[in-house]
């Protein structure tokens, strides 16, 4: 199976493609906007790099959320007008479990695994995955203050981008936490992997939002009496 993926779900902009289980090419970039420009040019230099068109590709794969509004529409919007021009079939991944499943599995033997994600609003976006990354609980947006009465007791990697706050606050509370590295951002290569090991998808691909965005609606007119 040969499968490009695409994330622009936070603060970077990535591509892999993965033919029967070997990397053939990845791009990364960090990057807090820009993704619009970037992504598509990333995603035809890896398909070089791999010696692969899209007539070669079994599927596509996309990172769902959580993560900032406008990275994950750019990346959600780009891989179904992919899907869309290609016929291919499109398989979302959230972004919690792509980190989950990026972390190196002899560093999550013994220990509970907690993604969390700053929402830049003051809470953060996180999801409990047991050693083997299967996920023990459902995305969910929570205050970090909270965390030590949210989490299981026992040890617990912490990965993610509001990970290293967290682990400040667990310690102080006597949690026996470690920190995951290189975790900070989705893997686009454990995202090309998790959909690989997916059936094809039913629906559409739709993207995952733990909060309402933070919209200010127009206020209305105000109309003057004629004189």
């Amino acid at each position: 199976m040969k499968i490009l993926a695409l994330d622009s779900a936070l603060s970077a902009c990535s591509v892999a493609v993965l033919a029967d289980g070997t990397v053939r090419a990845v791009r990364r970039q960090a990057m807090a906007r820009g993704q619009a420009e970037a992504l598509l040019p990333m995603v035809r230099a890896a398909l070089d790099e791999a010696g692969l068109g899209f007539a070669d590709l079994d599927r596509l794969a996309v990172t769902v959320g959580p993560g900032s509004f406008t990275g994950l529409r750019i990346g959600l919007a780009a891989a179904r007008g992919l899907a869309l021009a290609t016929g291919l079939p499109l398989t979302g991944i959230t972004t919690l479990e792509a980190l989950a499943a990026a972390v190196d599995p002899a560093v999550r033997q013994g220990r509970g695994t907690v993604v969390l994600i700053d929402s830049r609003r003051g809470d953060v976006f996180m999801q409990i995955f047991g050693e083997d990354a299967v996920p023990l609980s459902a995305p969910a947006a929570a205050d970090p203050a909270a965390l030590d009465a949210l989490l299981p007791a026992g040890p617990l990697l912490l990965a993610g981008d509001a990970a290293p706050a967290a682990l400040d606050v667990l310690a102080r509370a006597g949690r026996d936490v470690a920190l995951a590295t290189d975790s900070a951002q989705p893997d686009p290569v454990a995202v090309a992997r998790l959909a690989a090991a997916r059936p094809l998808p039913e629906g559409p691909v739709t993207a995952l939002y733990l909060r309402a965005p933070d919209v200010t609606l127009p206020r209305p007119p105000v109309l003057r009496a004629l004189a």
